[in-house]
């Protein structure tokens, strides 16, 4: 270490979405912000969501209606901001005889709906008899089936590229982006906070940094951080698990999502159309368990497919035609009692004032609702640092990929190697920002070449990410930057040529690059579901 002393008004722990808005929206306010993340950036929470951005329907069950709309409001902002990544996703409810939830009552919740997000660009919905849904859907099961509630929400195919661009955002505003930094220790004297310290978990070096305020937006980790500081009060974090599972499109796969009521306890389910697959899920149960080993168990592996194949008789899935699941921990608040679905999923912004001015811990929040949360929580920061903020930018700042579109396809289509859906995909991932590689790819034509056997997946590709998007690892670029990992093959026939750029790039030796293969293999078969 040198004797560098980095000073900082904002230290934010934790690189999923909650904690990359907040770095965006700080950095953009003019204060000076540091992001720490003691994995890679969208390693926790927010990749195992079902990669919607959405009203939240449901909750309007509960009650929370002032939840709806905000949730709503910001679904409008983020198509505007980032239209590249969040697109429109119709959605369809099937009603049977015996449903809890009757046409009359869906409709109800329909009107509702619609009512919350008047200023919306998206269609209203539309009530279907059974006919008119057997034809659209005829896969359906049609015994029982009564009627049909069709509506728009909006999907984010990869949660990871978003929350990315919020972090390159930041970056570009002047934070500073520490990604494989567990936090050790937060000091603080006269109640300020006065350091903290941190292990970068690669290479093992301690350093130290002197924020003057943070924002604990570690998830589920949210109790483990409090740990290094003096607090003593009481649990924040009862957070419930939910998994999902993967299949290729089957017979009679609906062409919209489908948002189904299971019959072994009443839950809502989705079955989505997703990145060429279907993605289905998910299930909630609480969790108590190890943070670092979240898996999806057998159970509830087969209670997906079980209810899947009751609603789509042509299915047939059975536990291997599951490519892979994954699964993860909400960061819900603590509760002793009650339903999992009943817990609030609106945020928490807790102060922690009998510690230190200006300690927050963020406790639940949503994928779809980052953006607000990250306001309040930036304006938070300024009142207790004693700043006049300025006006927040996040509403109406577009995010990086979302511009230039027209631009990087005409520069894309150039490259003679990608196919047509090779140029699609790019776009669908960088947005505007894959002009850059296709520019890569004309500079150094050694990387000219494509690395699949579809056209899809340019060499370029890879070294573009390692010199731009902050990876540190293998499993970093495959899963959380080009997103080939989330394909029906994990990218495994890639990973060799992936690694042998990466160790180019990176300068690895022969004994890192091999480390880096293995737990790549490694994560993907944690992946797997064992029969």
């Amino acid at each position: 270490m040198t004797g560098e002393i980095r000073q900082y008004d904002v230290a934010v722990i934790g690189a999923g979405i909650n904690g990359a808005g907040i770095a965006r929206d700080a950095a953009l306010r003019g204060l000076s912000v540091v992001i720490l993340d003691q994995g890679d950036m969208c390693s926790g929470t927010s990749w195992i969501s079902s990669r919607l951005i959405h009203g939240g329907l449901r909750y309007l069950e509960y009650g929370e209606i002032p939840l709806v709309y905000e949730s709503l409001n910001e679904r409008r902002c983020l198509r505007r901001i980032a239209g590249h990544l969040v697109k429109p996703l119709r959605i369809c409810i099937p009603v049977y005889e015996g449903s809890r939830r009757g046409p009359w009552l869906i409709k109800l919740g329909m009107v509702l709906y619609d009512l919350l997000s008047w200023h919306k660009k998206l269609r209203h919905h539309k009530m279907l008899d059974r006919d008119e849904i057997v034809t659209r859907e005829p896969g359906l099961r049609h015994e029982g089936l009564r009627a049909a509630a069709c509506y728009y929400d909006a999907q984010v195919a990869f949660a990871e590229r978003l929350v990315l661009e919020n972090l390159l955002a930041a970056r570009s505003a002047g934070a500073d982006v520490l990604t494989y930094s567990r936090v050790t220790a937060v000091e603080h004297a006269d109640e300020r906070i006065t350091r903290l310290s941190y292990e970068d978990a690669i290479t093992g070096q301690p350093a130290d940094i002197y924020p003057r305020s943070i924002v604990n937006a570690a998830g589920p980790w949210v109790d483990d951080v409090l740990t290094t500081t003096d607090y003593s009060g009481p649990r924040l974090i009862g957070g419930t698990k939910g998994s999902h599972i993967v299949v290729s499109r089957f017979a009679g796969a609906p062409r919209e999502a489908f948002y189904v009521e299971a019959s072994a306890d009443g839950r809502p389910f989705f079955i989505i159309p997703w990145n060429d697959l279907m993605l289905i899920g998910t299930t909630d149960i609480r969790f108590d368990g190890d943070l670092s080993d979240v898996r999806a168990s057998r159970a509830e592996v087969d209670y997906l497919l079980d209810e899947t194949n009751r609603v789509f008789r042509g299915a047939k899935l059975g536990i291997g035609d599951v490519h892979y699941a994954y699964a993860g921990v909400r960061p819900l608040p603590h509760r002793e009692k009650g339903p999992e679905s009943a817990i609030t999923r609106k945020h928490i912004i807790k102060a922690h004032s009998d510690i230190a001015v200006g300690l927050f811990s963020i406790i639940g929040g949503k994928l779809t609702t980052y953006r607000n949360l990250a306001e309040q929580a930036v304006d938070r920061i300024g009142k207790a640092l004693e700043r006049k903020m300025p006006e927040c930018r996040t509403h109406d700042t577009i995010l990086p990929g979302a511009w230039g579109l027209d631009e990087a396809s005409e520069a894309l289509v150039a490259v003679e190697e990608l196919t047509d859906s090779g140029v699609e995909r790019l776009l669908r991932i960088y947005g505007g920002r894959s002009k850059a590689i296709a520019v890569l790819a004309d500079d150094r034509p050694e990387l000219a070449r494509c690395i699949d056997n579809k056209g899809h997946v340019l060499a370029a590709e890879v070294a573009f990410v390692i010199a731009e998007e902050l990876p540190r690892t293998l499993t970093d670029i495959v899963y959380r930057r080009m997103m080939i990992g989330l394909d029906a093959d994990q990218g495994r026939p890639m990973y060799d040529a992936v690694a042998d750029i990466a160790t180019g790039e990176f300068r690895w030796d022969p004994e890192r690059k091999e480390a880096e293969l293995r737990e790549l293999v490694r994560f993907s078969d944690s992946l797997l579901v064992q029969d």
